[in-house]
């Protein structure tokens, strides 16, 4: 809204009741005389209760009740902490975790269980195999005696698995 348009505006808006300030001086008048006529408002306080009031209001602040205080650093605590954390950093610098792996010290069964476990295809076994592995001397020195060729085959094939072939 432009200020031009304050300076236009007839009506207001509000309104009065009718003849509202033709009673208006009496009824204040009235109010004034009512006000002069009661002496007493209603309201009372005890006798000398502002003479007693600062000592009451003094007493009431001075009581201080003793609180336990529980610090949060005790020596106890101080100590159990420090416990932890040289444990926890012992455990960090031991040489437990510079182990490293390497093929040969893996057992076959692990590795064994992961091929299965993993579902790896053949093809996926023979990108880590190199030419020098795939060496047909290398599956011929091995001389298995039929006494494991028998057990490997009783452990590891089933009976319907020989049939169907």
């Amino acid at each position: 809204m432009n200020n031009d348009d304050l300076n236009k505006i007839k009506n207001t808006g509000f309104t009065v009741p009718k003849d509202y300030f033709k009673d208006f001086e009496e009824t204040i008048m009235s109010q004034a005389k009512l006000k002069d006529g009661v002496s007493d408002s209603g309201f009372n306080t005890p006798e000398d209760y502002f003479e007693n009031l600062e000592e009451t209001i003094l007493n009431k602040v001075a009581k201080k009740e003793t609180t336990q205080v529980i610090q949060l650093f005790s020596k106890r605590n101080l100590i159990y902490l420090s416990g932890i954390a040289a444990a926890v950093l012992l455990l960090f610098n031991l040489s437990v975790f510079n182990k490293e792996i390497t093929f040969d010290s893996l057992d076959f069964e692990t590795v064994e269980n992961y091929i299965i476990n993993e579902e790896l295809s053949s093809y996926e076994i023979a990108l880590f195999l190199t030419d020098d592995d795939l060496l047909e001397e290398n599956f011929i020195q091995d001389n298995f005696s039929d006494e494991t060729i028998e057990t490997y085959i009783l452990d590891h094939l089933d009976i319907e698995d020989l049939i169907s072939e």
